[in-house]
This record gives structure tokens, sequence and C-alpha cells, in this order.
């Protein structure tokens, strides 16, 4: 979608193997996800046979190279990827954003060719589950702020500290954490660290009770003098922070194509429970004022999904990024934000009970304006990118 092609003209159609993955992802998330959402939902169950299987169809390794063990994909097929699994269960597409986007592609983006030999094609099949851990309780939307701390001793780096909201943290075999290392040197005295959850020194804290998103596990990490070996060092002494910068570039995007998904799922539920409810002796799809609603979410989500697609061609052509996967995560998360909200408006009362799935849609998708930055942040972003012109 969206490619040059003879004469200059921009093509906006799907490639053959962009509609194949679709129809495939769409397929697994129906038959493998579908029938198990709500009991994931309401028991806050990790459906770690699901990312099993996910692995090994080689959709967690989705962007990286096959001599680490991806599928080697541009980015617009991992939107994809992200959106099909999103449409049906929200909390599935983060589980899958987090482990790839963030965890796995700061090995890719910074790790030497050992890190990436070791680990990445674990990550990929799915023998590992991965996190990411930035935030901490007093550094989030200010990420400079941190607090956790590695002092270097001897032939090792000794982490203390803790983070929170970190995605997959209860059930990942890898972490990679961001720690300060040179408090003087502020953005340019953090590092970033690949620790491995069975390190001694490293335990789970507590496992949030959350209002949506409630199979993907979100919890703390705490780090009491957790020793790790000098190659533990991921990239660059103190160019962690920046490091991430990157990293969220390419997470953005992917937080933009779960947020489509979510809207195209309450969508979908909407515009079916349209031809089907009768009021007043009618479909209430003929009324115009339910018509007008169903119009502006498919405008709204076709908007958004150009803004994402560019951003992810973009990201796959090797170009920068910053302001475009902001744009798309901005408008992408308030989009999904409204068009659930008018999917339970056109349910009535019956979008405001669990036997409809627009109830946890309303729930699950608030997180996409707040997480890899909220959208404060993205329009800070997007000015300083602006006024840089």
């Amino acid at each position: 979608m969206g490619r040059l092609e003879g004469g200059n003209r921009l093509r906006f159609d799907y490639s053959e193997d962009h509609k194949v993955l679709r129809n495939a992802v769409r397929e697994f998330a129906e038959a493998e996800i579908a029938p198990q959402v709500m009991i994931w939902d309401e028991e806050q169950i990790f459906p770690m046979d699901c990312v099993k299987k996910l692995g090994k169809l080689g959709y967690l390794g989705a962007v990286f190279p096959e001599s680490l063990g991806g599928a080697e994909l541009d980015y617009i097929s991992y939107c994809i990827i992200i959106e099909e699994l999103s449409r049906v269960d929200p909390s599935v597409g983060l589980i899958v954003a987090a482990h790839t986007s963030l965890c796995a592609n700061h090995i890719y983006l910074a790790g030497s060719e050992e890190q990436k030999q070791r680990y990445l094609p674990r990550l990929s099949a799915g023998e590992y589950i991965g996190c990411w851990s930035l935030t901490e309780p007093e550094a989030g939307s200010d990420a400079a702020g941190t607090r956790t701390k590695a002092v270097k001793r001897g032939e090792c780096w000794v982490l203390d500290g803790a983070k929170t909201f970190c995605t997959n943290a209860h059930y990942a075999d890898v972490c990679v954490a961001m720690a300060v290392t040179d408090r003087a040197a502020s953005h340019h005295g953090i590092s970033a660290f690949i620790v491995p959850t069975n390190a001694e020194g490293f335990r789970l804290g507590k496992k949030e009770n959350k209002l949506g998103m409630r199979a993907s596990a979100t919890g703390e990490v705490i780090f009491e003098n957790c020793a790790l070996p000098a190659t533990q060092l991921l990239g660059k002494a103190g160019e962690g922070f920046i490091d991430s910068l990157r990293i969220l570039d390419g997470g953005r995007i992917s937080i933009a194509a779960l947020s489509i998904g979510i809207a195209q799922g309450a969508y979908d539920a909407a515009l079916k429970y349209s031809k089907q409810r009768k009021q007043f002796g009618r479909f209430i799809s003929e009324f115009q004022a339910i018509q007008h609603k169903l119009a502006d979410m498919a405008t709204s989500i076709d908007a958004a999904r150009l803004l994402t697609y560019r951003a992810a061609w973009m990201h796959s052509a090797g170009k920068k990024v910053n302001k475009e996967s902001a744009m798309a995560k901005l408008y992408a998360s308030e989009m999904a934000v409204r068009c659930a909200d008018e999917a339970l408006q056109i349910h009535g009362g019956y979008g405001f009970i669990k036997d409809y799935p627009v109830e946890k849609f309303y729930r699950d998708v608030k997180l996409c304006t707040i997480g890899e930055g909220t959208s404060e942040i993205q329009r800070l972003v997007i000015a300083r990118q602006l006024l840089k012109d």
C-alpha cells in the first residue's frame, strides 16, 4: 500500500502478499482467539498457548531478518498483524506489540551481533517472551527522570531500582531495562541492559488489576543488587535513552495499528447490530442518525489507517518517522476512543453489558491514548518537529 511505481504514481492498494497475510491472521484470530476472549478477560488469563502459536507462525518476529529467525516482512505487514489480532482481542495485539516492537526491536537495533544471535531467534519463535522496562513510578512521560541505577563493579553491572507498567512482565523470559549509569550526563547517562528474568536480584512486583486489556499482564519489575555480566549492556553505555526514542518511533506505529484494530472491531460489531436491531418497526440502520455515525466511523478508520501505513512504509524505507509515527499514534488512538464510544451508543443498553463485544472494546481502547507516550506527549513531539522546519 502506498507504493511508488513507474511515472511516480502512488498506488493505494495492497500487495497480494498483504491480502494473503490479512486473511491468514484474521482466520487465526477468529478461530483461536475469539472463542476465548471473554474468559481471558474475566479471569485475567495470559494466553500463553496462543502467543506460542503466533511465534510458530512467524508473527512474533515479523520484521526481523530470516537469518535471525524472523519472517523478514515489511512494517505494513506488521501493522496488518497487530490490527487483525486487535480487531478480535486488543490484549493479544498489545502482547505482540510490546514483545516485538519494544523488547525484541531494541535488541535488533542496538544489540551486538552476539546478542542478536543469542536472543532474537528465540524471541521470534516465541521460545522467549520479552518485556521492555522504561517507565517508573516517578518517571512516566518524564522518562529522563529515571531513578533505577546501574553501577559498574569489576566485570559486572549491578542494577537497583524498580519499573512499573511493564507489559508482559510476569510472563517474560527477557527484560530490556533502562538504568542510570551517569546521572550528571542527563539523557546521555541512561543505559539499556538485557536482563534474563531468572537472574539473581531480579524479581516481580505487583501485577496490576486493570480496567481493560486484562489478558495482557502489566506489572512491576524490581532490581535488587542484580548483577549482570558486562556483555548484557545493550548498545553503548549512556545511549540507552537515545536508543529508546528510536524504539518508540516504531512502537508508536504498532499502537496506532492496535488502535485501528479496536476501532475496526467496534465498527464491525456496530454495523452488524444496526442491521439486526429494530425500533419503531424498522432496522436502526435505516435511520439517518445511525447512518451518520457509521459513516463517520468508517471515514475516521480509513484516515487513521492511511496515516499509520504511511509511517509504516517510511519506517521500512529507513526514513525518519519521528513526526509521522507520533501523528499516526495520536490520531489513531483518539479516533479509536471515539469509534468505541459511538459503537456502544449504537448498541444502546446492550452495549453496556458483556454479552456484546463493544463493552470490552470500550474498556480496552483508552490505553491507546496513554501507552507509549500520551496524546499530550505526541502533540509535543509533533510540534517540535514542525518548529524545526
